[in-house]
């Protein structure tokens, strides 16, 4: 048992780590094109556009949660889980290559952007604490 002792810290899965930092990364390389709102309906994140079939990265490791297209006027959505108290979003993909269950990486490659539920080729990013959308871009990297 000793060496099994020694080998532990090794086979630390980050999932235990639940209210450590999430280490955020921009989830799709174009321009913002809609802000975060506290008010809005429609801006409860923000919009990244881009053209049909551009990559759409986790934003941080986590666990797929959600993927399909019930909710309305979110078109094709993946929702990450990524500890007890971060969700992120992401919604009007044209394709997704991700499924409720998976374990993903930050920067994998997880749909494609599109324009499913709107008339934009856009990516629209939501980030949620404890539930409650919250502005991305005071977690995100700021780019140079």
């Amino acid at each position: 048992s000793q060496s099994r002792n020694q080998s532990s810290p090794v086979q630390v899965n980050p999932v235990t780590v639940r209210q450590g930092p999430v280490n955020w990364t921009w989830p799709a390389q174009g321009s913002i094109i809609g802000r975060f709102s506290e008010t809005g309906v429609e801006s409860k994140g923000i919009n990244i556009g881009g053209r049909e079939g551009d990559t759409v990265m986790a934003a941080a490791a986590g666990e797929v949660v959600y993927a399909g297209s019930g909710l309305l006027r979110y078109g094709e959505l993946v929702i990450i889980k990524h500890n007890d108290r971060f969700l992120s979003a992401y919604a009007h993909n044209s394709a997704l290559l991700v499924a409720e269950g998976d374990q993903v990486s930050r920067g994998e490659k997880i749909a494609e952007l599109g324009s499913t539920g709107v008339d934009t080729e856009m990516l629209h990013f939501e980030i949620r604490l404890e539930g409650k959308p919250v502005d991305p871009l005071s977690y995100l990297p700021s780019r140079s």
